[in-house]
């Protein structure tokens, strides 16, 4: 997943970057509110990760405007405050979850994926199209009873195909989805991993399920 970090503690926000990479995901942080909206009106997010009390615009001024604006990314708050009111605010503001500080890295992580699991329909942590199941909570890959074994980068991408799966994806929107703002490679290199991809779960099946649609890019279905 491609998430967002809004967290002004910079310490935090650098041990949420870390932790939210390490374990698989693309990551941008920013730090103020007004930053916010830099970046999801330049990129798509799976969810955002945000505080309430930023500088130059707080959580909720942020979460008012994005839902206003269609703007539908799972959001969830992460705050001091600890006032029924204000998570009762916040959530009819339009927030997916709210999280007290101090918190757990474990259950935060388990949040995002219920949220996310949300916003696709799925109600566990298994995606399957056809024989193959994608569990973004191990991150194992099984297609016909068979363990398949994938590179970090080859995983995110499979992952982004099956949390959109029956949708085209273009190159850019896997692009996106995958990698962060530091990224300076070219969607060509999408066209690579596909093709890796292929070889580990299409080769030896009668039927592919990773499927290329000429012009506008490629789409995991049965």
């Amino acid at each position: 997943m491609r998430i967002l970090i809004a967290e002004d503690e910079k310490a935090l926000n650098r041990i949420l970057t870390k932790q939210f990479t390490k374990i698989g995901h693309s990551v941008d942080s920013c730090f103020d509110g007004e930053s916010v909206f830099d970046y999801i009106c330049n990129a798509s997010y799976d969810a955002i990760v945000m505080d309430v009390m930023m500088p130059k615009k707080d959580g909720f001024q942020v979460l008012r405007e994005m839902r206003g604006k269609g703007i539908d990314t799972p959001v969830i708050f992460l705050t001091a405050k600890t006032e029924i009111e204000d998570r009762v605010y916040g959530l009819d503001l339009g927030a997916n979850d709210y999280l007290i500080k101090p918190f757990s890295f474990d259950e935060l992580a388990a949040r995002v994926r219920m949220v996310t699991r949300k916003s696709t329909g799925n109600i566990t942590n298994e995606y399957t199209v056809g024989d193959l199941t994608v569990n973004v909570k191990s991150r194992e890959v099984v297609r016909g009873g068979k363990k398949i074994e994938l590179s970090a980068r080859e995983y995110t991408i499979l992952e982004a195909l099956i949390r959109n799966a029956g949708t085209v994806m273009s190159r850019e929107k896997i692009e996106s989805s995958v990698w962060n703002y530091d990224y300076t490679g070219g969607t060509n290199v999408i066209d690579v991993y596909i093709r890796y991809l292929r070889k580990k779960i299409d080769d030896g099946f009668e039927k592919k399920l990773i499927h290329t649609v000429r012009g506008a890019g490629y789409v995991l279905k049965e």
